[in-house]
């Protein structure tokens, strides 16, 4: 009897597992772009067709030194690994600064906030006065952006001024546009909080 139920919660385990994730060729997709409620926000769908293979969230393998639940950027490749224990890491898609907005080094994850308010720093109202308005802070929601989830990067020196976050602007994953935060999928970014503890080490490479 014992081995019957054991068995049963088995299957039942792996039906459940496989209810979010997919296969193509060779690679395992563990993500799910359908329209989320959250919080009180509804955050819409994503057209997964639209999404380049390559940045949809994965499990993929990397073979690091680094300890699982280390934070590590390839910006060059356009990816952000959450190292996981087996040699393998969740591999995400993001998007990350423009050309003159480019940074690499070791972070270590500050603070963690969901539905985070944006305030604009002094130097982007410079840049861009139309976001003077929001010089004291844009309240949360859809198109707040940083999105539904933020992850504070700091080092020695305090607080680094760039942050791990959502973004409205899916389309822009897989791209340089930013102003040298790291940007990720609203959907991504729910996982990578829930996974990431605060205090955790960032490397970002060039």
């Amino acid at each position: 009897m014992k081995s019957r139920i054991s068995r049963l919660a088995s299957v039942m385990f792996i039906g459940a597992v496989l209810a979010g994730c997919s296969t193509f060729g060779n690679t395992f997709y563990t993500a799910s772009y359908t329209s989320v409620s959250d919080a009180g926000y509804v955050i819409p769908a994503i057209p997964t067709e639209k999404i380049p293979p390559q940045y949809r969230r994965q499990i993929v393998n990397y073979a690091t030194n680094e300890a699982p639940g280390t934070i590590i950027v390839d910006t060059k490749s356009k990816f952000l690994y959450f190292i996981m224990p087996g040699g393998k890491a969740m591999r995400y898609g993001i998007g990350v600064g423009r050309e003159g907005f480019e940074w690499s080094g070791t972070a270590r994850i500050a603070m963690k906030r969901e539905w985070p308010t944006w305030t604009p720093p002094a130097a982007m109202i410079r840049r861009q006065p139309e976001l003077a308005k929001y010089r004291n802070g844009m309240s949360p929601g859809l198109k707040n952006p940083l999105g539904a989830r933020a992850l504070y990067l700091f080092n020695k020196g305090g607080d680094t001024g760039y942050r791990i976050h959502g973004t409205p602007e899916w389309w822009s994953i897989g791209k340089a546009m930013s102003s040298g935060c790291i940007r990720m999928m609203n959907h991504d970014i729910i996982d990578l909080y829930e996974r990431a503890e605060q205090g955790a080490k960032v490397i970002v490479q060039q």
